[in-house]
């Protein structure tokens, strides 16, 4: 299926809700060399719609890494549940930090954790110093 082009108009609503941070990592727009994307949450393969209430601001890692997906296995239970819809649930109901470690602390936070390997050594190195630097957000801040 051919990607429905985003307008400038909802690509810029999109960054602005999301605060030019990634809504799954959240990794602000700043601290990366490449622009952050807009991720189809429920993806157009799956009848997903390019509408504001499907559209979400990934990082390129997070979008790279959960692609066309809509589960995964929680690693906890070995369960398939749904990942982390970040236009329908809070971030901190699904995920804390811990130092620079982001943890799941829901069945859709651990699964999207591991799918979207938000503790990839690399990604833990750069929160590390992003929060050594006061650039990393507090967990309760989004």
């Amino acid at each position: 299926m051919s990607p429905i082009p985003v307008s400038p108009r909802l690509r810029r609503l999109v960054i602005e809700r999301a605060a030019d941070r990634c809504e799954y990592c959240l990794l602000h727009q700043e601290d990366t060399p490449f622009t952050h994307q807009i991720d189809h949450v429920f993806p157009l393969k799956h009848g997903g719609a390019t509408t504001s209430e499907n559209l979400a601001l990934a990082c390129l890692d997070c979008n790279r890494y959960k692609g066309s997906d809509l589960s995964a296995i929680d690693p906890a239970t070995g369960l398939v549940v749904q990942l982390y819809n970040p236009r329908t649930q809070t971030w901190r109901q699904h995920f804390q930090c811990d130092g620079a470690a982001i943890r799941g602390v829901t069945p859709s936070g651990r699964a999207t954790v591991n799918l979207l390997r938000l503790n990839s050594s690399l990604r833990m190195l750069q929160r590390r110093a992003l929060l050594d630097a006061g650039r990393y957000p507090e967990p309760n801040s989004s």
